[in-house]
């Protein structure tokens, strides 16, 4: 026995692989293809955190380490292996001192001592219950079980911590989805704190996960971008919903008043800018007056606006996961005046399998910070089929939806590979269902007439375009008299 009273069957954690020297299951680092980096990864690869991590597959009750986890319920009386397990390693003890605590509310933590554990502490949390009617309860209480857990043990500075998965089954929350929220809340205490966690589960969905949050080498953190759901949290890894954000202004209704003599109309002009504020008119009305084109140009545009903003605040919230994993859209170098390039790949847009309001929502999530500055799009038309194209009436509405930066500082959409009757329709489209795109619009018939305006080092072009643009088209001549012509 050690001085905790461990006996043989118990696991010191210090001996166990971390995070960074354990492979994947077939026992061998994975070979990563990749052609594009869309953004810089809010979840880095750092060899250091890395080595905070280990991924056990076994009994937490039997981990010899500072602290373990156990979920339970709102009386601590919860009858599901993990807490039957620790129960039994630790004693009756454990059972008593549990009683003491008179309960814990879900999503709170309370501690107690580890007994006859290797453990020194147990750390008791209760999960939420999952309903898809109350998702976003659920989330923010899961949330606060991890983040109350490396909370306590933040406070009574341990060494290291074995974290269960825990909301278990008999609460029916999604696995997945747990596991995000786990591995989001969890990376962020990482940054601050130096202990060792030790995430003990037995299904492959952790392992699957991790890379995404603690990748081990730049080559996995880039491959695995991608699949990072859009809503990862704020900057603490709380999920967020921007609609029930509340916004404070400091000193609400309190003028700076810079002499006594103040006139009623510069207090009127400090009472708000909400609608309530401003009184304005019947938004039935104001609609009616749109249709009939007698709304003034600064009142359609307000109107524009806050419809963009609706598209943008459905864009954060939503998990757009599946559509980013299609890598269709993603952010390369920078042209030859020094504009980002974003590249859209026409072959991995299945257009007929994938819900397209979802897809218009990540255009914009992804689009919204690349367009406050000038930049320019590299559309692939190579190899697709009747499965891949957009449609003119999607086009229109995505054309009607974006905020108008996007539209001015789109310098030059680069059309490569078309073929004629895409020609025609870019043509009729450009020319009768949208304004000021046709002058921005260049047919590029050739990977080599597209290096005129974009260096090769400065762009990431997937494979099947290389070879096909090496294949089809090897003696095809420029169909511009000059580099130049390119250049907007």
């Amino acid at each position: 026995m050690d001085p905790l009273g461990a006996r043989s069957q118990f696991v010191e954690v210090q001996t166990l692989s971390t995070w960074e020297w354990q492979l994947d299951p077939e026992g061998e680092e994975k070979e990563y293809n990749f052609s594009q980096q869309a953004f810089l990864s809010p979840f880095p690869y750092r060899e250091d955190i890395n080595r905070k991590i280990v991924l056990y597959n076994g009994n937490v009750a039997l981990l010899n380490c500072t602290a373990i986890v156990n979920t339970s319920n709102e009386t601590l009386t919860d009858k599901n292996p993990i807490s039957e397990s620790i129960h039994t390693y630790a004693g009756p003890e454990l059972r008593d001192e549990m009683l003491k605590l008179k309960g814990c509310r879900t999503g709170e933590a309370k501690m107690t001592k580890g007994f006859n554990l290797a453990a020194r502490f147990i750390i008791h949390t209760v999960g939420p219950k999952y309903k898809t009617k109350y998702r976003t309860a659920a989330e923010n209480s899961l949330y606060n079980c991890y983040r109350n857990v490396m909370q306590l043990a933040k406070e009574q500075a341990m060494a290291s911590v074995a974290v269960c998965v825990v909301s278990t089954t008999k609460r029916g929350y999604p696995l997945e989805d747990a596991t995000h929220i786990a591995l989001t809340c969890v990376s962020v205490w990482h940054l601050i704190s130096v202990w060792l966690t030790s995430f003990c589960v037995s299904q492959p969905t952790y392992r699957k996960l991790l890379p995404l949050y603690y990748p081990r080498s730049e080559e996995e953190e880039c491959a695995s971008l991608p699949l990072i759901p859009t809503d990862i949290g704020n900057s603490e890894g709380e999920p967020v919903v921007p609609e029930r954000q509340i916004r404070i202004a400091e000193n609400p209704g309190c003028l700076e008043v810079d002499s006594e003599a103040e006139t009623l109309d510069s207090d009127l002009g400090q009472v708000g800018t909400h609608a309530f504020s401003r009184m304005e008119g019947d938004v039935d009305k104001q609609r009616k007056l749109i249709l009939q084109g007698q709304l003034s140009d600064a009142t359609m545009q307000k109107q524009h606006q806050r419809n963009y903003n609706r598209w943008l605040c459905r864009a954060r919230a939503e998990d757009l996961s599946d559509i980013a994993a299609l890598k269709a859209l993603y952010q390369t170098g920078v042209d030859m005046c020094g504009r980002t390039v974003m590249v859209l790949v026409g072959r991995n847009i299945p257009v007929t399998l994938i819900d397209m309001e979802k897809a218009l929502l990540y255009f914009i999530h992804v689009m919204d910070h690349i367009t406050v500055k000038e930049y320019v799009m590299v559309y692939f038309h190579t190899l697709t089929g009747e499965h891949n194209h957009l449609d003119s009436e999607f086009l229109k509405k995505l054309h009607e939806i974006v905020d108008t930066k996007f539209k001015n500082n789109l310098r030059a959409f680069y059309f490569v590979h078309p073929s004629f009757r895409s020609k025609v329709s870019t043509w009729f489209f450009t020319t009768f269902s949208v304004s000021g795109m046709k002058q921005k619009v260049h047919h590029v018939e050739t990977l080599q007439q597209l290096f005129t305006c974009i260096l090769p080092e400065q762009i990431d072009i997937p494979p099947f375009v290389l070879e096909y643009d090496a294949r089809v088209r090897p003696y095809t001549h420029h169909s511009l008299s000059s580099p130049g012509m390119l250049f907007q």
